[in-house]
């Protein structure tokens, strides 16, 4: 790709984003959303292979959907309040219709078919964009109309999501795939305690993008893909390989690394709300997530001959 077009979509990323975290109108978070919506494809689909335009017809269709759902929500909650502004979201419906729409956006369970398709399709660096400043706006959203969302839902979208992605990705030998139904796993940790203490959503954001960027950006240097792959990738850069493996490590929760903290902090919030059993449940299915970081971890410190690979 053209260099100056790869700057103008970088910079309009950017510019959406930070139009949708900043605004207070629902028209302008909106049209940060659209920017952004707009901005990525051309990134997702530049390589013109088949899967690459496939992953970004789906990725456009979805985003679509899920920006009109925020502005007919924005609209019925208008029509009723008479308020435009964010924070002021206090009609149910529009609660409702809001949650949905930012689900799909994320790619929460049941709106979470796109994301590992898209996420496939995608070369590595859209891939990072992807799952991390692409979440920014929605989950900014999320934190802005907190005290009027829906706790059961959200909750239950939660579950559903730490299940089904700690599960599904234990299936998977595409890498890209397997960080795909990550995300939709950490997703559920954010979810689940955005109602009660929205800092800490932002907090597990801010430590799962960081360790997310880290895992992108190294399997872009030792051109990694695919699990069979990884197995040889010691050969390369040795010193890279033990930080992917910590950092592997860290993203599945385990002490005494980064990504343990903000797991502690939700179960320790969710038992103060009286949530002890949702807390226990979200915890024993993450249990799920932490099987494939095994075995994503088990790959890169397996030392293959490179020939092996082949048979």
């Amino acid at each position: 790709m053209n260099p100056q077009a790869n700057l103008i979509f970088i910079i309009s990323l950017l510019l959406g984003t930070t139009i949708t975290i900043s605004s207070n109108h629902w028209i302008m978070a909106w049209t940060g959303l659209e920017i952004n919506t707009l901005a990525i494809l051309p990134l997702i689909s530049k390589s013109h292979h088949p899967r690459a335009i496939e992953a970004a017809t789906k990725y456009f269709l979805t985003q679509s959907a899920a920006s009109a759902l925020v502005l007919f929500s924005s609209m019925t909650n208008a029509w009723h309040t008479g308020q435009w502004d964010i924070t002021q979201l206090t009609h149910p419906t529009s609660s409702l219709i809001l949650t949905s729409a930012i689900a799909m956006k994320l790619g929460l369970v049941p709106f979470h078919f796109w994301f590992p398709e898209v996420l496939q399709g995608s070369p590595l660096t859209t891939g990072l964009l992807l799952s991390t400043i692409m979440k920014l706006p929605p989950i900014a959203l999320l934190y802005m109309t907190s005290h009027s969302l829906n706790p059961t839902l959200l909750t239950t979208l939660a579950i559903l999501s730490t299940a089904l992605g700690g599960w599904m990705g234990l299936n998977q030998t595409q890498i890209r795939k397997v960080l795909a139904f990550s995300s939709i796993s950490h997703l559920g940790w954010m979810a689940i305690i955005i109602v009660y203490n929205p800092k800490l959503t932002l907090l597990n954001f801010y430590l799962y993008a960081m360790m997310t960027a880290t895992i992108f950006l190294t399997l872009n240097t030792i051109k990694v893909l695919k699990l069979s792959t990884l197995m040889t990738a010691w050969t390369k850069i040795p010193s890279l390989n033990a930080m992917l493996l910590l950092t592997l490590l860290s993203l599945a929760g385990l002490p005494p690394l980064t990504g343990f903290l903000p797991k502690w902090l939700i179960i320790q919030e969710l038992t103060k709300q009286d949530m002890a059993p949702a807390a226990t449940l979200i915890s024993l299915l993450s249990l799920l997530s932490l099987f494939f970081y095994l075995r994503l971890a088990y790959c890169t410190t397996i030392t293959l001959p490179p020939h092996t690979t082949n048979h």
